[in-house]
């Protein structure tokens, strides 16, 4: 068992795939910090100096100047712009996978076409097996 263990372990396609979930982790905190640190403060900035990743609704009913506040005081809180900044990462990383899956698709070489497996009945055009000698459809020898 432990030997057929190893050898699923150690086929391409599941290191391939560990490889890449490795590499998605580390690429999702760059993009995090990329939409956190260097896109949202501009964008707050446009918008009358809002800070995205503190807005918040406070369920409580007593005011709370902030959403650290509130979570120190154990108010209920809807954090929407935790969770706006959350849809822009996830934006901006199925864009960026989108775009690279693209580029290795067109890296990727076709396999060669193997031979037909099918003909055409010189009769009624139907399609029909390429070892067939009796067309199926109109029944006229081909």
């Amino acid at each position: 068992m432990l030997k057929e263990f190893r050898e699923f372990a150690m086929k391409g396609n599941v290191v391939d795939m560990a490889i890449g979930v490795i590499i998605g982790g580390a690429f999702g905190k760059i993009v995090s910090s990329l939409v956190s640190d260097v896109l949202m403060p501009p964008i707050g900035l446009m918008m009358g100096k809002v800070d995205f990743s503190s807005l918040f609704l406070n369920l409580s009913g007593t005011p709370q100047p902030s959403l650290a506040a509130a979570k120190a005081a154990g108010a209920p809180t809807v954090n929407y712009g935790v969770f706006l900044q959350t849809v822009f990462d996830f934006i901006i990383i199925a864009f960026v996978i989108f775009v690279l899956v693209k580029q290795v698709n067109r890296f990727k070489k076709e396999p060669p076409a193997g031979p037909p497996t099918t003909k055409d009945c010189p009769q009624c055009l139907s399609t029909i097996p390429i070892k067939a000698t009796k067309c199926a459809h109109c029944t006229s020898n081909v």
